[in-house]
């Protein structure tokens, strides 16, 4: 009975962990994409097709969105609703990139299409790692 319960404590104590980890990978990636986006507008206009006030607006945001993560990340047991709601907002971002591509929404060039995508697949892959660590959690 006590190895049962200490595997399960292993068990639970690992999933959180990995959890922290995923939510805080997630907030300094996109805490840094969110700096690029403020710092480099101008020249990701030209290469991306992303209007520089569309670009400062999109790295605003993020960078706000990564201090949002982080603080969900702190607690020792992240709480669940929080934990969804990045996961949700994450899912939403992979949405609304792909509609962007598919649809010309903010004019992208082919190199922005590509950017957006590639995006959305790691943002995705933040969601999928984060779902199935608040699983295991």
């Amino acid at each position: 009975m006590t190895t049962h319960s200490m595997n399960e404590t292993t068990i639970l104590t690992g999933g959180r962990r990995l959890l922290r980890y995923a939510l805080r990978l997630d907030a300094v990636v996109t805490g840094v994409n969110g700096l690029a986006y403020l710092a480099l507008a101008g020249p990701l206009h030209d290469l991306l097709g992303l209007g520089t006030g569309t670009g400062r607006a999109i790295g605003a945001f993020l960078l706000l969105y990564a201090a949002a993560v982080w603080i969900v990340s702190l607690p020792v047991e992240p709480r669940r609703l929080a934990v969804s709601a990045v996961i949700e907002t994450n899912l939403l971002w992979v949405v609304l990139s792909l509609v962007a591509v598919v649809t010309g929404w903010l004019s992208l060039t082919t190199v922005g299409s590509v950017w957006a995508i590639l995006q959305a697949a790691t943002v995705g892959g933040f969601a999928a790692l984060q779902f199935a660590a608040r699983r295991r959690a």
